[in-house]
């Protein structure tokens, strides 16, 4: 079974509510015949087409190459949250790469934010960018660790856009009993993903990459000249960058081993018209701190958007009922709401949770395995890898050097092994461990 097809109509967006309020794009055309060019991508999501965008701006001859249509993976898809740092925090980064280097990821992971709205800003994309995330925490001890953690990132990294929440405070916020405090990060936001998507591949086209919609790639050839084959051309370049995240499937073997495809849902009510202020009362998003994390936000018009449970399978399970459990746990209020919009969408997880920056061969690149952490670091890759293409690998190789272990039982078991352990994480969610 493939990702590309198990859950989605070839070369269409999910029935999703980004779909549905998604900018206008014409399709870009199939690859058809042979071509020739410097760099050549796969995958046209935030990576591929931020890569896209930044090598064309440096004078490459450059093809993007997506299986569907621009944006229809995870980028075009998720919760939209624009986070701050990296995905692991700072405690665990300085002990895995040292103080020096864990200030760069973190300086990085700033610049991350800075790109997105300055994206948006320089090429007039169709995109509002919403300052401020909550993190919301179940526990009193959870509550202390996420305010000594603010006081660390002020105190270390002079970040001081955490403010501190206790129980009624985020009960004002996020109009919810369920959780004892938190903090608001007010130097993070959200916006809509799929637009997101739409407008770095206008941008991309503009800057003059070639970009190539319902080109799924089947075959890639290493040596000095990359080989990259669909079923109706092939593309010969010097550089290939991989940007397929979740849907790489079996195309680079030593990324398989390290990047792990999982699926999230999320569902869309109707509009909530007066009852959104009692939702939230700021136009913010919010993610708590279970393992299978719950994340929502408003839309414009005033619907939920609220995201929860995985899968670890080819399918997907019944969306509605799989994600309207943990909202109605958070708003047991909203039992009578209908929903208007449910859809899934398959991201990738490392098991250090950290993006997986690889090369396979010296002229091969990859970026992928962002861990639900990927609307900036994601569009930071692009630039990241197109800056190693163009000799200027610093960034690129501070990432790389960062231990990915393999997932345990290779390619060949890993899923059965997944799904064991994140069973047992789930069950610790439901007992609230």
């Amino acid at each position: 079974m493939n990702l590309l097809h198990a859950n989605d109509k070839a070369g269409h967006y999910p029935a999703s509510f980004y779909a549905a309020t998604a900018a206008p794009l014409a399709a870009f055309p199939m690859l058809k015949g042979d071509r020739r060019a410097d760099v050549c991508i796969i995958g046209g999501g935030y990576t591929g087409l931020s890569a896209a965008l930044h090598l064309a701006e440096l004078g490459y001859d450059v093809v993007l190459l997506e299986a569907h249509r621009v944006g229809f993976g995870a980028s075009g898809r998720n919760g939209g949250q624009v986070g701050s740092g990296q995905r692991q925090d700072q405690d665990w980064l300085e002990k895995a790469a040292g103080t020096a280097n864990a200030r760069k990821m973190w300086d990085m992971a700033q610049d991350a934010k800075a790109l997105v709205r300055d994206l948006i800003a320089r090429h007039a994309m169709p995109v509002t960018f919403y300052p401020g995330i909550a993190h919301a925490c179940r526990t009193e001890a959870e509550v202390r660790a996420a305010h000594a953690y603010a006081e660390k990132l002020q105190r270390d990294y002079g970040y001081s856009q955490l403010e501190p929440l206790d129980r009624a405070g985020i009960r004002r916020l996020i109009g919810s009993e369920a959780y004892a405090g938190g903090e608001i990060d007010r130097g993070a936001g959200h916006l809509h993903p799929l637009n997101l998507a739409i407008g770095l591949a206008q941008a991309a086209a503009k800057a003059g990459a070639h970009l190539f919609e319902r080109s799924e790639v089947h075959q890639v050839r290493h040596g000095s000249k990359v080989v990259v084959s669909t079923t109706s051309g092939k593309v010969t370049c010097d550089h290939l960058i991989l940007a397929a995240n979740g849907y790489l499937g079996g195309l680079e073997p030593q990324i398989a081993a390290r990047v792990m495809p999982i699926n999230n849902f999320i569902v869309a009510t109707e509009p909530l018209r007066d009852r959104a202020a009692q939702i939230l009362s700021e136009p913010i998003a919010v993610a708590d701190t279970r393992f299978v994390v719950n994340y929502w936000r408003l839309s414009e018009d005033n619907r939920l958007l609220f995201g929860g449970g995985e899968s670890y399978g080819w399918r997907f399970p019944d969306i509605i009922k799989t994600v309207t459990k943990p909202m109605l746990q958070v708003y047991p209020q909203l039992a009578d709401v209908k929903i208007d919009y449910a859809w899934g969408g398959t991201l990738a997880i490392t098991m250090n949770r950290m993006p997986c920056f690889a090369r396979p061969a010296p002229n091969i690149l990859s970026a992928s395995g962002y861990s639900g952490h990927g609307v900036a670091m994601a569009t930071m890759a692009g630039k990241v890898l197109a800056h190693a293409v163009d000799g200027q690998a610093g960034q690129f190789d501070l990432l790389a050097k960062l231990p990915q272990p393999r997932f345990p039982g290779g390619v060949a078991f890993r899923w059965p092994m997944l799904v064991l352990a994140m069973t047992w994480y789930s069950m610790r969610d439901r007992l609230g461990l």
